[in-house]
Formats: structure tokens, C-alpha cells, sequence
């Protein structure tokens, strides 16, 4: 694990980076089973950034490994990729994906799944599987949720690459940079985020997640209740206050 998934951290913010680069840091059974139990001991960390070593952020699945197995080994790898992306959701802390150069069929899938992404300039991202013989059915469950059904199903059925800036025109990734300020700028995206109350975000997205697919009347009712708990929390508290009293807030809960 500790070199197929590197783990460094600075202050409040700690970095998980997928450590292949060549083999274009595929999603292997292995690959994913390192990342999951990363994203199971991320300590205090207010934010997680999901990055990569290499020239690509993440081609999707081993083809090598994936060749002339059994279907048995298949229901096992989807399975397990479907739990990782869960596990990204259920994450208290908001995961920022950092991304350069390809994020391909499940690469491009692990950039949806983030909560936000940061994209270099030469960044593409793709669903090619159809090109092989495999529709990308697992990866669709992420990117048609990110970008809608139109543009999913245009990247689905022809397989062809979007670049940075379309895919941030389509909600897949939320700004695109110039290569060389790539690190720069996703730091300062996750500590910008990491300034607020770690309490407070985890709320936020949790009832993110759980409010997105429920009919409106009842969307307005989960989203009520738990913005009443949340006012009557303490970091609530303590940020009415330190607004009123013009003063940096002091968070308490972790």
C-alpha cells in the first residue's frame, strides 16, 4: 500500500497519490484495495486531495489484468471499484481531485466521484470502453450523475476524449490551470476548504450526497432537519457569534 498509494500530509490537508505512473496508475484490484483502505485512515484531515504521479492522472482499469479472466474475477474487480467510489462519497472530509494529463473509463470515473476537481490545462478525460468491446457501464454512473445524460451518453457512445475545458464547461471538473500551477492551485483550493469548520463540512457533505436524488417536498424536509441540528451545533454557535463580534471564528468540533 505504502507504494501503490503514498499518503503526506500538511496541515489540515492530507494528499493520497496514486503511485504508478508506468502503467499510467491503472485502477488494478490491488490499486483500488490500497486507495480504499487509505481513505478508511485519513486521521484528522480536514480535506483529501486525490492526486497522481506521471503524466496521467489514471487510465481506468488494467487491461493486462483483466484479460482472459473469469467471470467471477470481473463481478469481483466492478464490485470492489463501485465500493471505492461509495467510500469517496461517505468520506467525511471533501475530496479534491487533482488531475493531469488523461483520466480515461474508470480514471475519468474517480474524477467524478470526487466531490471537486482541479484539472491542468492538458488534461483529457474520456469513456472509450466502447472502442474495446466494453461499455463503460460503471464509469456512466458517476459521469452521467456529473455532467447529465445528453453529454454522458455522447462520451459513452463514441468514446472520444474532452478536454479540460469542456469538461469544466460540463461540471465534470470545477476550474482548469495552467500545468505549472496545477499543485499550487489545488492546495490552495483544499485549504481555502479546510478553513471552515471540519464539523460543519462533514455535515455538508453528507446531506450533499443524501439530498441529491430525493423527490423536492422531501429533499426541502432532510435538508430542514439537518440544517436545524446543525444551527444548534457548536461551531454553529461559535460562527454567529464570531460574525456579530467581527472576529475569526474558533472551531471546536472534529
Amino acid at each position: 500500500m505504502d507504494d501503490l498509494v503514498r499518503a503526506d500530509t500538511e496541515g489540515p490537508v492530507l494528499t493520497l497519490t496514486l503511485n504508478r505512473p508506468d502503467r499510467r496508475n491503472p485502477l488494478s484490484l490491488e490499486m483500488i484495495e490500497a486507495l480504499r483502505a487509505r481513505l478508511a485512515d485519513t486521521g484528522d484531515a480536514a480535506v483529501v486531495i486525490l492526486a497522481s504521479t506521471g503524466p496521467a492522472f489514471c487510465a481506468g482499469h488494467d487491461l493486462r489484468e483483466m484479460s482472459g479472466r473469469d467471470g467471477d474475477f470481473y463481478e469481483e474487480l466492478f464490485a470492489a471499484c463501485g465500493r471505492l467510489m461509495m467510500d469517496i462519497h461517505a468520506l467525511g472530509a471533501p475530496v479534491v481531485a487533482r488531475v493531469q494529463g488523461v483520466a480515461t473509463a474508470a480514471g475519468c470515473q474517480l474524477v467524478a466521484a470526487c466531490d471537486l476537481a482541479v484539472a491542468s490545462a492538458d488534461a483529457t478525460f474520456a469513456t472509450p470502453g466502447v472502442r474495446i468491446g466494453l461499455f463503460c457501464t460503471t464509469p456512466m454512473v458517476e459521469v452521467a450523475r456529473a455532467v447529465g445524460r445528453k453529454r454522458a451518453m455522447e462520451m459513452l457512445l463514441t468514446g472520444d476524449p474532452i478536454t479540460a475545458e469542456v469538461a469544466a464547461g460540463w461540471g465534470l471538473v470545477n476550474r482548469v490551470v495552467p500545468p505549472e500551477e496545477l499543485v499550487e492551485a489545488t492546495a490552495a483550493l483544499a485549504l481555502r476548504i479546510a478553513s471552515a469548520s471540519p464539523a460543519v463540512l462533514r455535515i455538508g457533505k453528507r446531506a450533499f450526497h443524501a439530498n441529491l436524488d430525493l423527490p423536492v417536498a422531501d429533499a426541502y424536509d432532510h435538508a430542514a432537519a439537518v440544517m436545524a441540528a446543525n444551527a444548534a451545533d457548536d461551531d454553529a454557535q461559535e460562527g454567529f457569534a464570531a460574525f456579530l463580534e467581527k472576529r475569526d471564528p474558533t472551531w471546536r468540533g472534529r
